[in-house]
C-alpha cells in the first residue's frame, strides 16, 4: 500500500515495487491523481488497487486496510507518503495552515502504521514500513515550519515503532529525501521560479536534483528482506545538500 501513490515519488515507489513482483495499492485523496496512477501503473504491467482515502480520517484508513487485504489476501508493506506542503514564514501562518499539514503528514502516518500495525499483531505476522520524509528533519526549514515539525515527528514516530513492533517481526525505516524532479505541482508549491530552482541547484554537492527513481530504489531495499536487520532507521538522499552548511562550506 502507497498512500499518495498516484503522482510524483509515490507512483515511482509504486512502479518500481510493482516491477519487482509485489502487488501494489494506490490511495490518494484526489481521483484524478489515481486515474492517471492507474493508467501509469497499467502501461508499466502493474495492475493495481486504487482507494480513494482521506489519511487524517481513522475510520477511511481502517476501510482501506480491509479493502486492500480483501483484495489481495494479505498486506505486507506500508509505504507513508502522503504529504503537504507550502511555503509560508511561520509568523504569517495560519492554524488552520498548520492543522492541515500536521494532520496529513504526522496524524496520518500514524493512523495509516496503527492500522496495519494492529492488522499484523493480531494475525502475529511481520511486516515492513517506510515513511517518506524530508532532509530538513536534520536541520529545520525556514519557510516550512509546519512541514519540518511534521516529519521531525514522524521521524521519531518511525524510531518508536521500531523499538516497540519489534518483538512483532514489524520493521520501520524511513526515506528522507532532499530537492527531487517530482510531481508538477508539488514544484508549483514550493519552487516557484527559475531563480529559486538555481539557487537550491547551487547548494546540492552532488550538482543535481533527485529523481523519484531514486527515492523508489532506497524505498524497495527498506521494504525488502534485503534489510531485514535494519529498523528505525532513516536513509537521506540529497547529494549531500543537508550536510553542505558548515562554516567552511564555501570550500566545497
Amino acid at each position: 500500500m502507497i498512500t499518495g501513490g498516484g503522482t510524483g515519488i509515490g507512483l515511482a515507489i509504486a512502479t518500481r515495487l510493482g516491477s519487482l513482483g509485489a502487488r501494489i495499492a494506490i490511495a490518494s485523496r484526489n481521483s484524478q491523481h489515481l486515474e492517471e496512477g492507474c493508467a501509469s501503473l497499467r502501461a508499466s504491467g502493474v495492475d493495481p488497487l486504487v482507494v480513494q482515502l482521506d489519511v487524517r480520517k481513522p475510520e477511511q484508513v481502517d476501510e482501506m486496510v480491509l479493502r486492500t487485504v480483501k483484495h489481495f489476501g494479505s498486506l505486507d508493506i506500508l509505504i507513508n507518503n502522503a504529504a503537504g506542503n507550502f511555503v509560508c514564514r511561520a509568523e504569517d501562518l495560519s492554524p488552520n495552515g498548520w492543522s492541515a499539514v500536521i494532520d496529513i503528514v504526522l496524524n496520518g502516518t500514524f493512523y495509516c502504521s496503527r492500522a496495519v500495525g494492529q492488522y499484523w499483531i493480531a494475525r502475529k505476522r511481520g511486516g515492513s514500513i517506510v515513511n517518506i520524509l524530508a532532509n530538513y528533519i536534520w536541520t529545520g526549514s525556514p519557510g516550512t515550519i509546519h512541514s519540518a515539525a511534521a516529519k521531525a515527528g514522524v521521524m521519531s514516530l518511525t524510531q518508536t515503532l521500531a523499538v516497540e513492533w519489534a518483538r512483532h517481526g514489524i520493521r520501520v525505516n524511513a526515506v528522507a529525501p532532499g530537492p527531487i524532479e517530482a510531481s508538477p505541482g508539488a514544484a508549483r508549491q514550493l519552487w516557484n521560479s527559475r531563480d529559486a530552482v538555481d539557487r537550491i541547484t547551487a547548494m546540492i554537492p552532488g550538482g543535481r536534483w533527485g529523481r523519484p527513481e531514486d527515492v523508489a530504489d532506497a524505498v524497495a531495499f527498506l521494504a525488502s528482506p534485503a534489510s531485514g536487520f535494519m529498523s528505525g532507521e532513516t536513509l537521506t538522499l540529497d547529494g549531500g545538500t543537508w550536510m553542505n552548511r558548515g562554516t567552511f562550506g564555501f570550500l566545497s
